[in-house]
């Protein structure tokens, strides 16, 4: 369904996967990528956006590291790779890489941009709400989030998060301080789903919900048609 292109940032050019719509795209989003790299799930999720009408593009954040790598969640060896990665890339440099996404995605001709992140990808959507001009963001179960609350102040435009409370990843002591940190500000909706892991709108995923990911995505696809469209 789609094509990759090259992105310029300041530190040097990168891939993106884009997705496009059939018609006249309402908005772009940026799809940040999990741990994982820009695999056939992340992709996946671009491919729904465009789906909705929206052109997606998901950055190779992992450049840095290595061009085009690639994972899964289904061995233990990918998993150990995929966390090494996530420990070895600078969150800062990816939020540069997304605001150069940015830039790319609205020279595409569309005004309105927004940034869409899972896991990993989560936390760097957040800081990308804090620090760039995105139109609206959406955290899917972002790791670190409650490290960045004190850049909250930053955030300029709306912010949608989707919490899992039973996330094994996430303790919900953290979960806790996240909704009751960003609670007073009007332009954070924070979802919480009591029942659901970490990822559970990973499709194929150990934690993958079918009915807790349609929920999700709904709110997603609501969200940006008011902010984006």
């Amino acid at each position: 369904m789609g094509d990759w292109v090259e992105v310029q940032g300041p530190d040097g050019s990168f891939k993106a996967y884009v997705a496009r719509p059939s018609g006249t795209p309402k908005g772009v989003v940026v799809a940040v990528q999990e741990i994982f790299g820009v695999n056939a799930v992340m992709r996946g999720k671009a491919d729904w956006l465009a789906r909705e009408g929206f052109l997606a593009i998901a950055p190779d954040l992992f450049w840095r590291i290595k061009p085009g790598i690639e994972l899964t969640d289904q061995t233990d060896e990918e998993w150990k790779q995929a966390i090494d990665h996530m420990n070895a890339l600078d969150k800062n440099a990816s939020v540069t890489d997304v605001a150069a996404t940015l830039a790319h995605a609205r020279g595409m001709g569309v005004s309105k941009a927004g940034v869409m992140g899972y896991c990993m990808g989560g936390y760097i959507a957040f800081l990308a709400a804090c620090r760039t001009d995105t139109d609206a963001t959406v955290c899917y179960h972002g790791g670190g989030i409650h490290t960045a609350l004190g850049e909250a102040g930053g955030i300029k435009k709306p912010v949608m998060l989707h919490n899992p409370m039973k996330d094994a990843f996430i303790p919900v002591e953290v979960l806790n301080q996240i909704r009751e940190t960003l609670a007073p500000n009007p332009l954070v909706t924070v979802h919480e789903y009591a029942e659901q892991d970490h990822a559970f709108t990973r499709e194929g995923g150990k934690h993958y919900d079918a009915a807790a990911t349609e929920l999700a995505n709904s709110r997603t696809i609501a969200f940006f048609n008011q902010y984006l469209a």
